[in-house]
């Protein structure tokens, strides 16, 4: 007789696209909530760094303990990454000791297409 028990998978924390292209329709006031509260996030200069760093990190993903070098000290990285969670911009996941953080591709699709289209047509 075995002592193994099956754990239920846990599932990852769910990115979905946040709006339409602007150019596609004018958006609803939930969808512009959305897109506001992304680049409200983004709009600072910490913040961006951390994004960038974590999407440009190799893997896709960063441990808190690769980007925190960003010129402040370690509970504002921690309140900053929590800010881009919040806003849907990372997810993250305990491993150990440490926290990895991760840009979700549909993330960085939706607010590609969202700006993109707008480019095209300008």
């Amino acid at each position: 007789m075995s002592n193994a028990k099956v754990l239920p998978l846990l599932e990852p924390d769910v990115v979905a696209a946040c709006c339409p292209p602007l150019t596609e329709r004018p958006m609803s006031a939930e969808e512009a909530e959305v897109a506001a509260k992304m680049f409200k996030a983004l709009g600072d200069p910490v913040r961006l760094r951390l994004f960038s760093a974590v999407a440009s990190h190799e893997g896709g993903e960063a441990c808190v303990c690769d980007i925190s070098d960003v010129g402040v000290s370690q509970p504002t990285v921690s309140h900053h990454l929590k800010k881009l969670k919040e806003a849907g911009l990372l997810s993250s996941e305990r491993r150990g000791t440490w926290v990895y953080y991760r840009v979700e591709p549909s993330v960085l699709a939706a607010m590609g297409a969202l700006l993109a289209s707008a480019a095209k047509t300008g």
